[in-house]
């Protein structure tokens, strides 16, 4: 299993923007066959970053995540919220329950 940490930070007053073209977003991940999970978090001690964590069945089923349309559509249109790169962490997960 491979799981992802990504960390976007948000303009000031770009919140709802960002959510809306997120959750756009995940109506096409949830199609995807070997994503596990993609859920989107709000950092407690930072509102204005959101946070991914994401789990894929192996690195072919994040490629073709991150390949795909409506992942490059949602990363163009990040240009007009995201305040910054985002952060990416990409894990071997060893465990789980």
């Amino acid at each position: 299993m491979i799981a992802v940490i990504a960390k976007v930070p948000i303009q000031p007053g770009k919140k709802e923007e960002a959510l809306e073209a997120v959750k756009k977003l995940m109506t096409q991940v949830a199609k995807e066959e070997g994503t596990l999970s993609y859920t989107l978090n709000i950092e407690k001690t930072s509102p204005d970053t959101l946070v991914f964590i994401e789990r894929y069945l192996d690195m072919n089923a994040l490629t073709v995540h991150s390949s795909s349309l409506h992942f490059k559509e949602f990363m163009e249109k990040a240009m007009s919220f995201a305040a910054g790169q985002p952060e990416i962490t990409v894990l071997k997960e060893i465990d789980s329950i």
